[in-house]
């Protein structure tokens, strides 16, 4: 059982930059304390009844404040919602009261099987109501509003009758749902599919926007000598990367910010670079003006 001063502290909103929270780091932050904004977990990764993981991730509750990011709810699947697994989701977030919960746009099931790629959609009217739809039985299950964050594509589909930053605008406004910007997936999906990154920026409902992502992608080329961006999550954040995100602050303002990396983990004071880093264009931008006088 959790005390009522650690759920009360859970439930308060991350300041600051995050790093995603990895079993490898759990005794150096327990033993350091170090001063990070919060830390975020895949909530797939904590759906057992028990075991270390809980044991860890308790005590950290106690001083940070926690992120959960669902990667298995399958959003955009042309299928009802595998309510098992909204059941065992319902009982982490009530178990641990984060601050934030977010998941994708993105479908990765189908009947009974489950694949382990995030998935994109077409953007058509069709999908959009199945969209909004599951976003509405996601919140009201859980009882509170999630977070919809933009993906990473390599492809698009012919029978796409929205742009992307119009469909999840208005997924944003049908649901009441609001956004987690990824930084990464936009100057990926930008750079694949030949996109202008600073019009996808400044058309995107940025007003919606309650979290940020940051992460690294690997640089390849397709079978025709053109880039290819794969958001890969095992390096540093691209300089790129980095631009975007002062662009968006500068329009936004204070947003909590998250550092992914999911693979090749780094030693922990990399992390901790990182996150210093956002924490630093976080406080460094005023949110009046900025914005259109960069990307104009």
């Amino acid at each position: 059982m959790h005390s009522s001063k650690q759920n009360s502290f859970t439930k308060r909103m991350p300041y600051g930059a995050g790093v995603g929270l990895k079993a490898e780091h759990y005794a150096r932050i327990l033993e350091e304390r170090p001063m990070m904004g919060f830390f975020e977990v895949h909530a797939e990764n904590y759906m057992g009844p028990g075991g270390p993981p809980h044991r860890y991730l308790s005590e950290i509750c106690r001083y940070y404040p926690l992120s959960i990011h669902g990667v298995g709810l399958s959003i955009g699947a042309d299928s009802p919602l595998d309510l098992q697994h909204l059941k065992r989701l319902k009982a982490l977030v009530d178990r641990y009261q984060p601050a934030l919960f977010s998941e994708h746009l993105a479908w990765s099931s189908h009947n009974a099987g489950f694949f382990n790629d995030l998935l994109p959609v077409p953007y058509t009217n069709e999908t959009l109501s199945r969209v909004v739809e599951h976003i509405d039985e996601v919140q009201e299950a859980l009882g509170r509003r999630m977070l919809l964050e933009n993906p990473s594509t390599y492809l698009a589909f012919e029978e796409s009758t929205y742009a992307e930053t119009d469909f999840i605008a208005e997924v944003a406004k049908r649901s009441g749902c609001g956004l987690l910007l990824d930084i990464n997936n936009v100057f990926v999906a930008c750079t694949n599919q030949q996109w202008n990154t600073a019009k996808y920026l400044k058309e995107y409902p940025l007003h919606s926007v309650e979290e940020i992502h940051l992460a690294g992608h690997a640089d390849e080329l397709d079978e025709f000598g053109r880039p290819l961006l794969i958001d890969s999550h095992d390096r540093p954040v691209d300089e790129t990367v980095w631009q975007l995100y002062e662009l968006a602050v500068a329009k936004i303002g204070h947003v909590p910010t998250l550092i992914e990396w999911d693979t090749e983990l780094p030693d922990w004071p990399v992390l901790q670079r990182e996150a210093r880093r956002a924490e630093e264009i976080l406080f460094s931008h005023a949110a009046e003006g900025a914005f259109c006088d960069l990307i104009a």
